[in-house]
């Protein structure tokens, strides 16, 4: 195997931390959006209400920082936010 750049290995070392750092980002939305959740299906509206604010305010940061796409973020609040509103 050629010899690698030294460009192309601070490359290699810069997308290996980028990468865990995205992954990092995802577990902690993908958690959030499990907690929200949880409580919607266990029809806890006060529960509910209050983890919206969190996980809208995170959704709105992961896709302010790329994570996701800022369509999807908009439809995961959206629907939500319907499920929210649903609870009696």
């Amino acid at each position: 195997m050629a010899k690698k750049s030294k460009s192309a290995l601070k490359a290699l070392r810069q997308n290996i931390v980028r990468r865990e750092h995205n992954r990092e980002q995802r577990a902690k939305l993908r958690t959030g959006l499990k907690a929200i959740r949880n409580a919607i299906d266990a029809k806890d509206a006060t529960e509910a209400r209050a983890k919206l604010t969190v996980t809208q305010s995170l959704v709105d940061k992961m896709a302010a920082r790329g994570i996701i796409h800022r369509n999807t973020a908009s439809r995961y609040k959206s629907r939500l936010t319907a499920h929210v509103a649903a609870i009696k």
